[in-house]
């Protein structure tokens, strides 16, 4: 039997170029999923601010996103969802009341730095492996443009699973049902619980996972914003008690601070580029 030494070193060479071709897959398809949404922003920048080309209607989002540490395509959403601001009003939103960010008690290492996002999605994954005793995960968000759950971060996949998984539909999969029932999910047995869709039953048994155990992270009204799933090599009896009071706690927490993040820092970036249309109205405006 080969060793890991007996491995050829052009060997090594094929798999990294074969990692960095899909990378650049997922980022093109990023990119792609992004351009509709930048584009209709841009159109309403335009004609709200007499912006003299769409070059200056990006410059803008760029701004304000880079300013509040927002995703771009996070920013162009929020701006289609939003109402449209009363004429020549100097805020577009005066009347809204401001709210402290909402605390972490599973956080007790102090990774989240306020109002980091990314690192609030590390620091629930981290801390539902820890919980469930995994080295396999993701997070996701709900997708609030095309709907489903959309990875974020993940820990110990292997490139096909986050390929396969990297959007996630209503159905075929623990995460879809944890979404719909706004549950708890645990899938003791992969390879023989019916719940997955067959494609998608392969691609994780093909990462080495053979349980999984999705939390949703939701509102305290009860809205699904995210999810967090863990993935171990053996079969799951269950948790215990312990664990899922544990997860119950995090999912509620992640999913307050998910939910005031929207309305504070997406709104705050969305006031901001009110501001900077109003100051370049008419003019162009180059990236920075």
């Amino acid at each position: 039997m080969a060793s890991y030494s007996d491995t050829r070193p052009e060997e090594h060479g094929e798999d990294a170029e074969l990692e960095r071709l899909r990378a650049e897959v997922r980022q093109l398809r990023a990119r792609m999923r992004a351009h509709p949404l930048i584009s209709q922003a841009q159109g309403i920048l335009r004609e709200r601010y007499a912006l003299p080309d769409a070059e200056s209607a990006f410059a803008l989002l760029q701004r304000a996103s880079q300013q509040h540490n927002v995703k771009l395509r996070t920013l162009a959403g929020a701006l289609l969802a939003a109402p449209r601001p009363e004429a020549r009003a100097p805020l577009w939103f005066p009347r809204r009341v401001r709210q402290a960010e909402p605390p972490l008690t599973f956080d007790r290492e102090g990774r989240v730095g306020r109002r980091d996002r990314g690192a609030l999605l590390s620091a629930v994954l981290s801390q539902t492996l820890t919980v469930v005793e995994a080295g396999m995960g993701d997070v996701q968000t709900v997708d609030r443009a095309a709907g489903g759950l959309r990875m974020e971060k993940h820990i110990g996949l292997t490139p096909e699973f986050i390929d396969f998984f990297e959007h996630v539909g209503e159905g075929g999969t623990a995460c879809a049902l944890a979404a719909r029932n706004v549950a708890q999910v645990t899938v003791q047995d992969v390879a023989k619980d019916p719940l997955f869709t067959e494609p998608a039953r392969e691609a994780i048994l093909r990462a080495g996972s053979r349980a999984c155990h999705s939390v949703p992270l939701t509102t305290a009204s009860g809205v699904c914003v995210g999810m967090v799933s863990a993935h171990l090599e053996r079969p799951l009896d269950g948790l215990t008690t312990a664990q899922t009071k544990a997860l119950d706690v995090l999912g509620v927490e992640a999913g307050e601070w998910l939910a005031w993040y929207h309305r504070t820092v997406v709104v705050d970036a969305l006031e901001h580029l009110h501001a900077l249309g109003r100051g370049h109205t008419g003019t162009p405006v180059r990236r920075s």
